[in-house]
């Protein structure tokens, strides 16, 4: 079972500049954070994750750092994380930080001083080459769009951005590079902060000489993902991270790992891997994408089948070898409710579904702020009411391509990651109680009807069944540590599992969809000495577990003790 302090964790990920405004000028900041800790502590949260506050031009909105050891006014100021790191640490709850070292800020003093010259000390701080062929090194292409290459025309060259042309790629090839980021991590844990989320970490190894990603309809293909991903130099570069700095701190670390099934994974959170604590894996978020190389924009629905597949493959293969993180929606991706729910006719139920899913599964489950209490996706009308680089890049893009703004809108609807980004929802007045000012971003226009204060007040709110969720997970550990075993695999419409640890055994049961199905167990079970444990709707007396008939997004918790060694004990 191996237990540790963040295996038992719950932890709420907080995107700062649409979380709370303190001074009226529509941007989230860190003592809005702080006036926001008891609600936080009430929720039942143990670990508060920010994302990047670092000083930066905001490119993109903060994962472009510009100094690593320093606040962005715009958030406050290293006296006001100071005093949120106290606040939150006197609460008994814990901070983690989101790190980007994979690319800095083109206005990094690094950056600005390596394209200064060829022979400028800093010039191998990031990846610099010559054109070929009258064009860029090779023909990757970034995840913002076009070529991973900006051409540099002072020391006619082009540097490497994996992202956007304002996020330079660092050279992990460089020792004075690691010695300077370890430097900055071990700065940051003798402050006192609880761990890191290492944003793109699958990336900072870059495959040998750069070579072109070869045509997809050769017979021979190389992706240019598999060139810039997972590559196996970055194990040892975690790993000397981790004996360097890491290993002498009681912190918790989850990676940005993209592109990983669980037994790839389990290299970098297997027990004794000296790595880190656990990975986001990204299996499940292209269950909506038309198909692998189809990106994220060409949406299609998603399949619970696969869904079932997918998450049952993590669940079993890192069970008593690695650490799942488990997550519905982020910052990067578009609100739970409106994705895998329904956010119109069932947004409460389904909504709660979702949260009965995700806190039973094994493995640290990751709120991400406004899931409480079921905020869901914006669809503005106008592009220019939206801010993602990434999102804007896209409709540029479609556009010059010929695609009509009706087709355009309706992808950025449904995946933009502004979906996850507007502000959050704390009452039903002017500015809904995030801002004083005018919001940086539009305000999704349900606030009215969806925000905190009106939860809080609504002891039948989804805000009230996420508390009840972390506090069941609290009371037991069969919730932390079961052991996963998928039931009714090929039903198409539920979703049922067993936990079981020692004598606690959980019977989890959730309908996907609005239809009606009857939830028949399997004959290994047996109902006997079942109680409810949670549920999103009321429960009828005289239920026969053996057949019960399922409301539309229905979701069920029963927990039963067993006798050690009996059948389906250890299933």
């Amino acid at each position: 079972m191996n237990p540790k302090w963040w295996k038992e964790s719950v932890v709420y990920q907080i995107y700062p500049v649409s979380f709370m405004d303190s001074n009226g000028d529509g941007r989230g900041d860190l003592r809005g954070i702080i006036s926001k800790l008891d609600y936080l502590k009430d929720l039942g949260v143990d670990v508060i994750w920010v994302c990047p506050i670092y000083k930066s031009p905001g490119h993109d909105n903060g994962y472009d750092i510009s100094d690593y050891c320093d606040i962005s006014p715009e958030f406050g100021t290293m006296a006001d994380f100071d005093l949120m790191l106290r606040e939150i640490h006197s609460r008994g709850m814990k901070l983690m930080m989101d790190l980007v070292l994979n690319h800095t800020s083109h206005q990094h003093p690094w950056f600005v001083e390596s394209r200064q010259s060829k022979d400028n000390p800093k010039r191998d701080f990031y990846i610099w080459r010559k054109g070929k062929n009258g064009g860029p090194p090779n023909n990757w292409e970034s995840y913002f769009s076009g070529s991973v290459w900006e051409y540099d025309e002072r020391t006619d060259e082009y540097y490497l951005h994996l992202y956007s042309r304002f996020q330079p790629d660092l050279n992990w090839e460089n020792p004075a590079v690691i010695d300077k980021l370890h430097e900055m991590v071990a700065w940051w844990l003798k402050k006192g902060v609880d761990g890191f989320r290492f944003d793109a970490i699958a990336h900072i190894v870059k495959a040998e000489g750069l070579p072109d990603a070869l045509n997809p309809q050769g017979s021979t293909t190389v992706r240019a993902y598999e060139l810039f991903s997972n590559l196996e130099h970055v194990h040892t570069l975690l790993q000397n991270l981790y004996d360097k700095v890491l290993y002498y701190y009681d912190i918790m670390t989850v990676g940005e790992t993209s592109g990983l099934g669980p037994e790839q994974a389990l290299v970098y959170v297997g027990d004794g891997r000296r790595e880190l604590n656990m990975t986001f894996q990204f299996e499940h978020m292209f269950l909506d994408a038309a198909s692998a190389g189809s990106g994220k924009w060409d949406v299609v629905p998603w399949n619970l089948l696969a869904l079932k597949k997918i998450m049952s493959g993590w669940q079993t293969t890192l069970h008593n070898r690695g650490w799942n993180a488990n997550y519905l929606c982020n910052h990067d991706q578009p609100r739970a409710v409106s994705r895998f729910g329904d956010d119109v006719r069932y947004r409460d139920c389904s909504a709660k579904m979702l949260a009965t899913f995700l806190h039973m599964l094994e493995g640290t489950p990751y709120m991400y702020q406004g899931e409480e209490i079921g905020m869901t996706n914006a669809a503005f009308q106008s592009i220019d009411d939206y801010r993602d680089v990434e999102t804007l890049n896209y409709y540029e893009e479609r556009r010059n391509s010929g695609v009509s703004d009706e087709e355009i809108m309706k992808a950025i609807h449904k995946k933009s990651r502004d979906n996850a980004r507007t502000p959050m929802q704390w009452d039903g007045s002017e500015g809904a109680g995030f801002t004083t000012g005018v919001p940086w971003i539009k305000l999704n226009s349900n606030y009215v009807e969806i925000n905190a204060a009106k939860a809080v007040k609504d002891p039948d709110s989804i805000y009230h069944y996420y508390k009840k969720l972390i506090a069941l997970r609290k009371q037991h550990k069969v919730i932390v540590y079961g052991e996963y075993r998928l039931l009714l695999p090929l039903h198409p419409e539920i979703y049922a599992f067993t936990r079981t640890l020692e004598e606690r055994q959980l019977l989890i049961v959730l309908n996907f969809f609005d239809r009606s199905p009857v939830f028949e167990m399997p004959q290994d079970l047996s109902p006997d000495g079942m109680e409810l444990l949670i549920s999103n709707y009321p429960s009828a007396k005289g239920e026969d577990l053996r057949k019960l008939p399922l409301r539309p997004y229905e979701a069920r918790v029963y927990i039963k003790t067993i006798p050690l060694g009996a059948e389906g004990a250890q299933n």
